[in-house]
């Protein structure tokens, strides 16, 4: 009886002795932790205090130091950063979601069919959409509007290509935009056939269509963010770069951030527009734990999939064309000039080897007497070779790796046997700038970040073709994609010390997945799901 007394003496003199548990929000423990902190690489477990990250380390001693009300035991899962698209369309996700979806349509025919679908359904007064392809379609050509007209005469109807840079039209919509066969406007096309409109515009002249389509009512653009973070959360993104927004759509999102009632992250590129840019420059960067509004989304070129990617000798597959500016040289490199005195970052939309080297030689110019500004060119997808001898750390190459697997069946056609060597050449960019930040541009691609995971690591579609890998040389490897989508893209929005990595005092934003993404076979990757995500140490999304 003594020896048990004696014991029990002893063990609540060893328990009294031990000092308190420091009580925190949310413990993680029994994960396999993949951090993006290069410090501390790997671990078990993490704490949660205020929305931030406070301790990482193993599950032994995370429990024998902190106590809190909620524990995730992620029962071995695997766990990174939250996720970061570099280069999306959040908003125009969401607004996808009220119109017509034309993703995947493999005949003109098949998008007529979904468009008179959408609008028994809808019974819109203005028909948009968006996704169509003539590049998937047996005839490789673009639509003209006759079938477009006979279906609807009387209701106009505007839906862009799925990069953004063309749009269909009927001939109401054409009569609404005062668009004629004499019609003329720089930066982009009017297709013509025989002398007559195709219903076709490219890049400049669907602006002319734009302003005759009905703006969204702000209860369906409020719809439109929170239908957009419903998908994204679903997987594992976080932090959004919505490439190019107007101020009116910015301030709905600062409100709704404010009311927690938009809990996504936001870097927001100000629409290249001169009200705009009068605006931002003379009320400077807007910066809270969810919004950074300190950059300007400039369009140098079109997109190569509609031919209007400028090009310094002519396409390939169209004798005598080589795209078109949407910006004139001169005035971008006054609007360069102007914004390098400023604060703000200059993030230029450059598709063809022509713009790349205007947008590059442009950026070294007007910062050569300056340090880390981080400009960045939005796309590099044709890239000359002397181009990239003046790379460097004042700019940002950010890219999208699925751009390279949806183009690769026809690139090579625009492009030629040699110019297509410098085309989507990521780890050659990468080893050029140090780090590179990599997106989707979402609608144009698809939204799961896994997708472009195995486009970066394995250079296949999602039918793994072709079974070599395209220009594999240009792969990167995990760790280097993993980074590209965390802490790569954070630093290209001079946020790398306040995300991007399971680190102490970062924020809590982080990725419960289903399967290892650094481990698993390479070819399921684009299949890995989601089973939690986390902003603030909060859950977001989570399944049963």
């Amino acid at each position: 009886m003594q020896k048990i007394i004696l014991l029990f003496v002893s063990t609540l003199f060893v328990v009294s002795c031990q000092p308190p548990k420091t009580a925190v929000d949310l413990l993680v423990i029994n994960a396999n932790v993949y951090t993006v902190d290069d410090s501390n690489p790997k671990a078990e477990a993490f704490v949660i205090a205020d929305g931030k990250f406070v301790k990482i380390g193993s599950t032994k001693d995370i429990l024998k130091s902190y106590s809190a009300l909620d524990t995730l035991d992620a029962k071995g899962k695997t766990i990174v950063p939250g996720l970061i698209d570099a280069h999306c369309h959040f908003y125009g996700l969401g607004l996808q979601q009220q119109k017509v979806d034309l993703t995947g349509t493999k005949s003109y025919d098949e998008v007529l069919q979904r468009i008179a679908a959408f609008q028994k359904e809808k019974n819109l007064s203005f028909i948009t959409g968006r996704g169509w392809d003539q590049n998937d379609w047996e005839v490789k050509e673009f639509p003209t509007k006759e079938k477009l007209d006979s279906l609807f005469p009387n209701t106009p109807v505007a839906v862009r290509r799925v990069d953004g840079h063309a749009m269909l039209v009927n001939q109401k919509a054409l009569d609404m935009a005062k668009i004629t066969v004499n019609t003329t406007v720089e930066g982009g096309e009017i297709v013509k056939k025989d002398g007559k409109l195709t219903g076709v515009l490219i890049d400049n002249p669907m602006r002319l269509v734009e302003a005759v389509i009905p703006d969204p009512r702000v209860h369906e653009q409020v719809q439109a963010l929170k239908d957009a973070e419903k998908i994204n959360f679903s997987y594992g993104l976080t932090t959004v770069d919505d490439a190019g927004l107007s101020p009116q759509v910015i301030a709905l999102v600062d409100s709704l951030q404010k009311k927690d009632e938009l809990k996504i992250r936001m870097y927001a590129m100000v629409s290249n527009v001169p009200a705009y840019i009068e605006q931002y420059l003379k009320s400077g960067v807007h910066k809270t734990d969810r919004l950074n509004v300190s950059s300007f989304k400039v369009y140098a070129d079109g997109a190569l999939g509609s031919r209007g990617a400028v090009l310094k000798k002519p396409y390939s597959d169209q004798e005598n064309h080589y795209g078109a500016m949407v910006i004139g040289t001169d005035e971008f490199k006054e609007l360069a000039k102007r914004l390098a005195g400023s604060p703000f970052q200059m993030n230029t939309h450059a598709i063809g080897d022509s713009a790349n080297a205007v947008v590059m030689n442009t950026y070294y110019e007007v910062l050569k007497n300056k340090s880390d500004r981080r400009w960045r060119v939005e796309h590099a997808q044709v890239v000359a070779p002397e181009e990239f001898e003046i790379l460097n750390d004042n700019l940002v190459m950010s890219v999208q790796p699925t751009h390279a697997t949806s183009d690769m069946y026809w690139a090579d056609e625009r492009l030629g046997e040699e110019r297509i060597k410098g085309a989507y050449a990521y780890k050659d960019l990468l080893e050029k700038t140090g780090k590179i930040a990599l997106g989707t541009d979402y609608p144009v691609e698809h939204v799961s970040p896994f997708y472009t995971f195995y486009a970066a690591v394995a250079r296949k579609d999602l039918k793994q073709y072709p079974k070599a890998g395209f220009q594999k040389e240009n792969a990167l490897t995990r760790e280097e994609t993993l980074k590209g989508m965390t802490l790569w893209a954070a630093y290209s929005n001079f946020e790398e010390t306040e995300k991007g990595s399971i680190t102490n005092g970062k924020f809590a934003d982080f990725v419960v997945l289903q399967e290892n993404i650094m481990e698993i076979e390479e070819d399921k990757i684009p299949n890995i799901q989601v089973n939690a995500t986390y902003v603030n140490g909060e859950k977001v999304f989570g399944k049963d």
